[in-house]
């Protein structure tokens, strides 16, 4: 039904206003629980679900939304009863910020893929926090993902990544520090070690002070070197960090469909989907043979079917998460992947 009917209509509309659109259907269902039987029970795929505990926490599945879909905690509830085994909000700022200026996302269908340059947009970590505190469904798994104001300089964003752990630490079950999105000025260099030991201590700091025990993640970039791959991955080790979110978006333009001349009008920005596959793998594979079996992987990036779920799996990823997928391929999706785990042999 999403293939056929909903998405030809929300294609002829603005990709953010279709976003907005969408997420304004579904704070419906977010509202009334009801709605959110209607949807669990047309989805009705938690036969497929295969626990795991990670990190000490109870996944009922591998496949979660990826940071950028809900950036401000609207449908908590509604991920969990469209079937998802856990779901990262944000990112979230400790301040509210408007982002980057309109337009500033793309399709570009002939690669099955997104460009954006949001910039951080959201309300803020205190409204995601109020709004976690108001959810149902406690069945799921909720990260948030936490970066730096615009405005804030990188000298001291270990300030902005701890606030947002602070503000946040009694609603989620683990954080991902972001350094790597391509949309805000010079957040890449935060991924230096030397700015990244600074940041991974200061939410190392606050969550010790926290009652409950949660995994700290970094997300990285997959534009990074191997030689990069490596030191953050010992950075990761040597501080007890639980894992590692791979990959973001990138900046690589290399080998799209898409013509240049399209490309060079739609500018700057991340890009999402299908062309990051075998990048994503790649920086999969290589974190795992240097972390070893016990370091968790979450792998994101250019997973549009469950084969590409499974190949993450089979590189070494712990998990999966989902945002490009789910808007060319719908819901369904979620059901798919699980099922395809469900029924393969040695998956991880």
């Amino acid at each position: 039904m999403y293939k056929l009917f909903l998405r030809p209509l929300l294609f002829q509309i603005d990709p953010e206003k279709a976003h907005e659109l969408m997420l304004g259907l579904l704070r419906l269902a977010q509202r009334h629980p009801i709605l959110q039987r209607l949807i669990r029970w047309w989805y009705n795929s938690e036969q497929w679900n295969q626990p795991v505990t990670l990190a000490g926490l109870h996944f009922p599945n591998r496949v979660g939304l990826a940071a950028g879909m809900d950036k401000n905690a609207l449908l908590p509830d509604v991920w969990a009863a469209l079937g998802f085994g856990f779901a990262e909000l944000g990112t979230v700022t400790p301040l509210p910020q408007p982002g980057n200026p309109r337009p500033r996302l793309f399709r570009l269908p002939a690669d099955k893929a997104l460009i954006n340059r949001m910039g951080f947009n959201n309300r803020g970590a205190g409204v995601a926090a109020a709004r976690l505190r108001l959810r149902k469904s406690k069945s799921m798994v909720i990260g948030v993902n936490v970066g730096k104001n615009k405005d804030t300089d990188n000298a001291q964003a270990p300030r902005d990544y701890a606030l947002c752990v602070r503000e946040l630490r009694d609603v989620a079950d683990y954080f991902t520090i972001n350094v790597s999105s391509p949309n805000t000025p010079g957040l890449r260099q935060l991924q230096e070690p030397e700015h990244l030991r600074s940041i991974l201590q200061a939410a190392l700091n606050e969550l010790k002070t926290c009652e409950k025990s949660q995994p700290l993640f970094v997300k990285i970039a997959p534009d990074l070197s191997d030689d990069e791959l490596d030191h953050i991955t010992d950075l990761c080790l040597q501080m007890g960090i639980s894992g590692i979110v791979a990959t973001n978006t990138t900046e690589s333009r290399e080998g799209l469909h898409t013509g240049p001349d399209l490309l060079e009008r739609l500018g700057k920005g991340g890009l999402s989907g299908a062309p990051l596959k075998k990048r994503s793998t790649a920086v999969v594979e290589r974190v795992r043979r240097r972390a070893g079996d016990s370091f968790i992987i979450i792998a994101s990036g250019g997973i549009l079917t469950p084969d590409d779920a499974l190949e993450k799996l089979r590189a070494g990823a712990n998990l999966v998460q989902i945002y490009t997928g789910l808007i060319y391929e719908g819901p369904s999706l979620i059901k798919d992947i699980k099922k395809a785990i469900h029924k393969s042999v040695n998956v991880v």
